[in-house]
C-alpha cells in the first residue's frame, strides 16, 4: 500500500474511532456520585449535517455546485498537491469532530475536544513524518 493511502486510511479510522467513542461515550451510564444522580444521562452523538459549522457548510455547498474535483477522477502526483490534500482531510475531520463535541453536555465536550484535538495531531505528526521520510 503507497504511504498517502495508508496516511489517508489512518486518518479516516482515527476519525471514525473518534465518532465511535464519542457514541459510546455517551451511551455509558453516568458514574454512581451524587453529582452526576442529578445530572441527565447524556445523549447518543449522531452524525449529521447539524454537527457541521455554517461556515463550512456553505463552503461543502459551494464545492459540490462546482462537480467533482479532478483528484476524484484522476490522480495528481505531485508531492505538494498530495499533501495539501491530505491536510485538508485531517482539518476536515478535526472541524467534524469537535462540531459533534459541542452538541455533547458541557460535562463530556472538554474531553471530547481534548481527544478530538490529540487525533489532529497524531495525523499531523504523521504527516509531517512521512514528508521528512521522503514519501
Amino acid at each position: 500500500m503507497r504511504p498517502t493511502a495508508t496516511l489517508l486510511r489512518r486518518a479516516a479510522i482515527g476519525a471514525c474511532t473518534l465518532m465511535l467513542s464519542l457514541g459510546a461515550l455517551a451511551q455509558e451510564p453516568p458514574a454512581a456520585t451524587a453529582a452526576s444522580a442529578n445530572a441527565p444521562a447524556p445523549q447518543s452523538v449522531e452524525s449529521s449535517d447539524q454537527n457541521v459549522p455554517p461556515a463550512v457548510a456553505h463552503k461543502q455547498a459551494a464545492e459540490i455546485a462546482r462537480g467533482d474535483p479532478a483528484r476524484w477522477s484522476r490522480e495528481d502526483f505531485s508531492d505538494a498537491a498530495r499533501v495539501a490534500n491530505l491536510r485538508k482531510e485531517i482539518g476536515a475531520a478535526l472541524q467534524e469532530s469537535q462540531g459533534a463535541c459541542r452538541s455533547q453536555p458541557k460535562a463530556e465536550r472538554a474531553a471530547c475536544m481534548k481527544q478530538a484535538r490529540d487525533t489532529y495531531q497524531q495525523d499531523m505528526a504523521a504527516l509531517r513524518a512521512q514528508i521528512a521520510a521522503g514519501r
